[in-house]
């Protein structure tokens, strides 16, 4: 790992102007003071108080997702990691990030200028340019549903989507559905591809021949329905999964605007189990994510991380929980 030392030599410097670059002194120029934080980042440098226990900063970065309502994934992820690092003495700083600031600030940069010891990154996709940065970085990262392969300051935390799509595709072949529909999240993110995968695999496992046409990539909003379930209607699904609950609410009402009835024309489930799956009508069969479980993996596996621990995929076990949106199919 670089020193000050090594940073001085590669720029010509002395090693107290490094120091104060390092430190946001005002006696040096811009210019100077960017030159020597780039120059640390891209030779590794992590400052020593950055790695011991006198440092007491944590970072969740959040994009896309809300996480003040209690209504959303989110919200009880950072109650949960919060919890567990304020018992451990941390200050955990909530940072709210748009693809903008990614373009204008580094990852590294930004850790190191704020004094955080490591970061929780929730909401990002495989196309942000941190996630890019992130195969380099020192920092003890953990993200949630994104993985960053060969770099060990880096893990991942999520649910098991294999088991989980597993079992509503067993669930439904036991209630007779052989036509059956997959509404995704984006293409683009790395859990979509992974529920993708869990789908194809499970309808191959349980004998069922999944349908081009009725397995579609959207977005995580309720507002995506519209443009694919009048298709799965026409196509003659019996069952709609859904890879999120709040995806789940726009096919219900999609659903109810074409005439179908839930479930006797049409079975529909979601995914992670949001506090509103219990009050839509009928009440939502779903997987459940344990939210505030998720949050407190997250925080074990980077106190892993600061502790040299190279924790790579911690993955919990989901839960199939059955309502009454989802019974025995009738052929279309």
């Amino acid at each position: 790992m670089a020193t000050i030392k090594d940073i001085a030599a590669k720029l010509g410097v002395a090693v107290s102007t490094v120091s104060k670059g390092l430190n946001g002194a005002s006696d040096i120029s811009d210019e100077l003071r960017e030159l020597v934080l780039d120059t640390a980042i891209e030779m590794g440098y992590v400052s020593k108080r950055m790695r011991t226990e006198g440092t007491r900063k944590l970072c969740i970065f959040i994009e896309n997702m809300d996480y003040e309502s209690i209504d959303y994934f989110a919200h009880d992820v950072v109650i949960g990691f919060k919890h567990m690092a304020l018992k451990d003495n941390w200050h955990v700083t909530v940072v709210p990030v748009t693809t903008a600031f990614q373009e204008n600030t580094r990852y590294d940069a930004y850790m190191m200028k704020n004094g955080f010891t490591a970061a929780f990154l929730l909401g990002f996709t495989q196309e942000d340019r941190w996630i890019k940065q992130l195969s380099t970085t020192a920092f003890p990262t953990v993200l949630l549903d994104n993985f960053i392969p060969m770099n060990p300051s880096v893990g991942y935390v999520g649910t098991d989507s294999n088991e989980g799509i597993f079992s509503v595709i067993s669930h439904l072949k036991q209630l007779g559905h052989t036509r059956i529909a997959f509404l995704n999240g984006p293409e683009n993110s790395m859990i979509s591809q992974q529920r993708h995968q869990a789908f194809l695999k499970s309808m191959e496992t349980l004998g069922l021949s999944p349908h081009k046409n009725l397995i579609q990539f959207g977005y995580y909003g309720s507002e995506c329905a519209k443009y694919f379930v009048p298709d799965f209607l026409e196509l003659g699904a019996t069952a709609i999964v859904c890879s999120s609950d709040i995806i789940a609410v726009g096919v219900i009402d999609e659903c109810k605007k074409k005439g179908f009835r839930i479930p006797e024309d049409i079975s529909i489930i979601g995914f992670d189990d949001l506090p509103l799956s219990t009050t839509l009508t009928p009440p939502l069969t779903t997987i459940r994510q344990n939210r505030l479980e998720l949050g407190k993996s997250a925080y074990l596996s980077i106190d892993g991380l600061i502790h040299n621990i190279p924790v790579g995929q911690l993955l919990l076990r989901p839960n199939f929980i059955q309502r009454e949106s989802t019974s025995a199919a009738i052929p279309r």
